[in-house]
């Protein structure tokens, strides 16, 4: 039998793919979620599942016994909304890192493989690469480096072997599409499928690349099981086919059969006009190559959200400042 793991996160999006590659492999496979953002139905069958918080261990730390790898996907991914809720961003980001740390050292794991976030290199000149010392803008981005930082010293300094992986903008079945704050490609489909206009913040031109989810699980087993790749950064996901915003909106319209006559709305603050990630590393130490493109991935999310009907939007987190800047569509719940 394999070795144990532990997915934080296991009912969100990328915890679930990640449970189901490690389950199909024969791991034994442990999963907490604190269910803020997860939904029970994507847990995979056969995994051991609790509702836990990562941020109090008593919760959790009995789970831990016998764990060889810790997959930390749990966070509070919301890149444009923490800069209108950073109290809630940060403490579900780096302070749920840190309590996991904290409780895999005591319980003797050997590798915590963390997943970070393109939002840690900001504006830097693209195409981002890990030897960038990075200059992350949004409250959201500073918390994801921060975590970067904690896991380095935290496991280094204890002797738990470590890897941080750096996806952006994974898309997929399973990601939620009636989140209002994030996940720009789901919300386009979501609303188009209502019969209504995809929302673009700015006037498009944003430079994005997207990563369809199971290339991005490939690679984060890769780093939880290769004996020989300890104590890296990897960026995740592709560097080819670079696509505007107003192009993904085009794209989703196309697939969906409609015409694409975007609402443009002022743009978000802090937002970051060109991020696009090298994936050299990836290729030379993973092994990686894009097997799944734009279209292919779109076209594959817009059958999953039509088979499980789309929704209006739920609007379940507080927006901790509301000022000028706070977009009309949060505010007056436009979507």
């Amino acid at each position: 039998m394999a070795d144990s793991v532990l997915i934080t996160g296991v009912a969100g999006f990328l915890g679930s793919h990640v449970a189901d590659w490690l389950l199909t492999n024969g791991y034994r496979v442990r999963g907490i979620d604190n269910m803020m953002d997860g939904f029970k139905e994507n847990v995979p069958d056969g995994v051991d599942f609790r509702v836990a918080d990562c941020r109090n261990a008593a919760e959790y730390e009995d789970m831990l016994d016998g764990v060889e790898i810790v997959f930390h996907c749990a966070a509070a991914p919301y890149e444009g909304l923490s800069v209108f809720a950073p109290y809630m961003v940060n403490e579900h980001t780096t302070g749920a890192t840190v309590a996991m740390l904290a409780a895999s050292v005591r319980c003797g794991v050997r590798r915590f493989v963390h997943c970070s976030s393109m939002s840690r290199y900001g504006a830097l000149v693209p195409p981002f690469t890990e030897d960038m010392r990075p200059e992350p803008l949004t409250p959201y981005g500073i918390a994801k480096y921060a975590a970067d930082l904690q896991v380095a010293a935290i496991a280094g300094v204890h002797g738990m072997e470590h890897n941080i992986a750096v996806p952006h903008n994974i898309i997929g079945a399973r990601q939620r599409f009636d989140d209002p704050y994030r996940n720009v490609a789901a919300i386009m489909i979501n609303r188009v499928l209502r019969g209504l206009r995809p929302v673009i913040y700015g006037d498009g031109s944003q430079l994005r690349c997207f990563s369809f989810v199971s290339d991005v699980v490939s690679c984060l087993t890769k780093l939880a099981i290769d004996p020989d790749i300890v104590g890296e950064v990897v960026n995740v996901g592709p560097d080819e086919g670079t696509v505007t915003v107003l192009e993904l909106a085009q794209t989703i319209c196309d697939i969906i059969g409609v015409d694409c006559d975007p609402i443009f709305m002022p743009a978000r603050p802090l937002e970051v006009h060109h991020a696009t990630c090298s994936s050299d590393k990836a290729r030379r130490l993973l092994g990686y190559r894009t097997q799944v493109g734009l279209r292919e991935g779109l076209t594959e999310m817009v059958e999953w959200i039509s088979a499980q009907g789309p929704r209006e939007f739920d609007y379940n987190l507080d927006l901790e400042i509301v000022t000028e800047l706070t977009p009309a569509t949060w505010t007056r719940r436009l979507m």
